[in-house]
């Protein structure tokens, strides 16, 4: 079934416990050359945790965020991954592009990604249910667009993600939010401020 309205599995506890052992700040040596990235009070609050945020890392997150897989390049890309006590989680990828049109074609290539994930997600998962809203665009630099998508399957928990994508010239970035739980369970408000400070602080 599918609805308009994926987190195909739980958000892993490993993930948060790694997240909350990393240090809170780049090196020197990443910070000089990294995008600007989101802290972890930047992110929407959790009513029972601290968010912890890992390192400025160069590359792309081992794993790649739900519904991403494959679209983003490795090359000029920068991650940060951010945890808390609890399910909740979450992680920027911002990527360096040779020109403001090739950070153009990037973030369309993740828009219909992201806009995509839900169905895509249902063709390979028989017996679950997916839903997905466009929470619509931010004028912040050069624009950026939230997105919603939720999955669940018989005998599990439900999942929810948010996702930022935004540009500032040839800077592109991407927060993925996530926990369990469905689209009215999303802090949508606080994400959107979330996501216009993220592309706010790509070029500081």
């Amino acid at each position: 079934m599918f609805r308009r309205t994926g987190t195909a599995s739980g958000l892993a506890t490993a993930l948060v416990a790694a997240a909350a052992a990393l240090a809170l700040t780049a090196s020197p040596a990443a910070a000089a050359t990294a995008p600007g990235f989101l802290n972890g009070t930047d992110l929407p609050p959790h009513p029972s945790s601290a968010w912890y945020a890992g390192e400025i890392t160069a590359g792309l997150p081992e794993t790649a965020p739900f519904c991403l897989d494959g679209a983003l390049p490795a090359a000029g890309s920068w991650h940060r991954t951010f945890g808390t006590e609890f399910d909740t989680g979450a992680v920027q990828v911002s990527v360096r592009s040779a020109s403001p049109a090739a950070a153009a074609k990037l973030v369309g290539t993740l828009e219909r990604r992201v806009a995509a994930c839900a169905a895509d997600w249902l063709r390979t998962t028989p017996g679950g249910t997916a839903s997905w809203q466009d929470y619509g665009t931010l004028p912040v630099e050069e624009g950026a667009h939230v997105y919603g998508v939720h999955t669940s399957i018989p005998e599990s928990e439900p999942g929810v993600h948010l996702y930022g994508i935004g540009r500032d010239g040839s800077t592109v970035t991407v927060v993925k939010w996530g926990q369990m739980g469905d689209l009215s369970q999303a802090p949508v408000a606080a994400f959107k401020k979330t996501t216009t400070k993220a592309v706010n602080k790509l070029n500081p």
